[in-house]
């Protein structure tokens, strides 16, 4: 992979060279990831995987194997057939050296959708996290945990993704990697917590009605600042800043 910006860093990016500039800084972080292609589209065919290539991949895999804990939406997670993180030798030692747990764990963010054999459920290979609010029905709760999943009250009828992320962070869970969808994203914009958007243009025009990266609510527009820029394929894979 080639370093394009800032032009004072441009080069050659090596394994290592590519880790440092992903992992993430000292305390709690947020980083969303998405990947879209040129013309805008989040997702071909109605899976985001359609745009993914192999750049993409790598980075995407560097963010979560860096992160302390995955966030996902749960209409995500069972589109993509999400199943949490099972790593093989090389995500393991990369977190071994970074003094992590051996898998990040998931948290799924559902008012009460999410079924309790979910793959990101079931299929976890450590215990997932499943956040919902006070209104989700009580034999939801119940079948979530009795799946093997933890069960996290952020909410009264809405997740309060604030607090989500304050429960995560209180769990020792600080840099989180969160891997969409559209919905959430918007969401994590309007409360405040993303940090960092890590955006990958893929070099694809597909036209269609597929959504863009962030929907909701309307906010404030948010400030961004361009931290890197890395090419490799004809594919830019981006780095924002979000300023407070």
């Amino acid at each position: 992979m080639h370093r394009i910006w800032p032009p004072r860093d441009a080069g050659e990016l090596d394994d290592e060279a590519l880790e440092r500039l992903y992992r993430y800084p000292e305390g709690r972080w947020l980083a969303v990831n998405f990947v879209a292609s040129a013309d805008g589209a989040v997702a071909l065919d109605g899976l985001a995987r359609g745009l993914s290539n192999e750049p993409d991949r790598r980075v995407l895999r560097l963010g979560s194997d860096l992160a302390d804990v995955l966030l996902v939406g749960s209409t995500t997670a069972m589109v993509e057939g999400f199943r949490g993180v099972h790593p093989d030798g090389e995500t393991a030692a990369r977190r071994a050296r970074h003094g992590l747990a051996p898998v990040p764990p998931t948290a799924v963010v559902t008012t009460g959708g999410l079924p309790a054999d979910a793959p990101v459920v079931t299929e976890a290979a450590v215990p997932t996290y499943v956040i919902t609010t006070e209104a989700a029905p009580e034999h939801k709760r119940a079948a979530w945990a009795a799946a093997g999943a933890t069960v996290v009250v952020a909410g009264e009828r809405e997740v309060d993704l604030r607090l989500a992320v304050d429960e995560l962070a209180a769990r020792g869970l600080e840099h989180v990697d969160c891997e969409g969808g559209a919905q959430l994203f918007g969401s994590l914009l309007a409360a405040g917590v993303v940090d960092e958007l890590r955006l990958t243009v893929s070099p694809l025009l597909v036209a269609g009605s597929a959504s863009r990266i962030a929907t909701g609510a309307d906010i404030d527009p948010a400030r961004l600042e361009l931290l890197s820029v890395v090419a490799e394929d004809d594919t830019l894979m981006l780095r924002y800043g979000v300023r407070r």
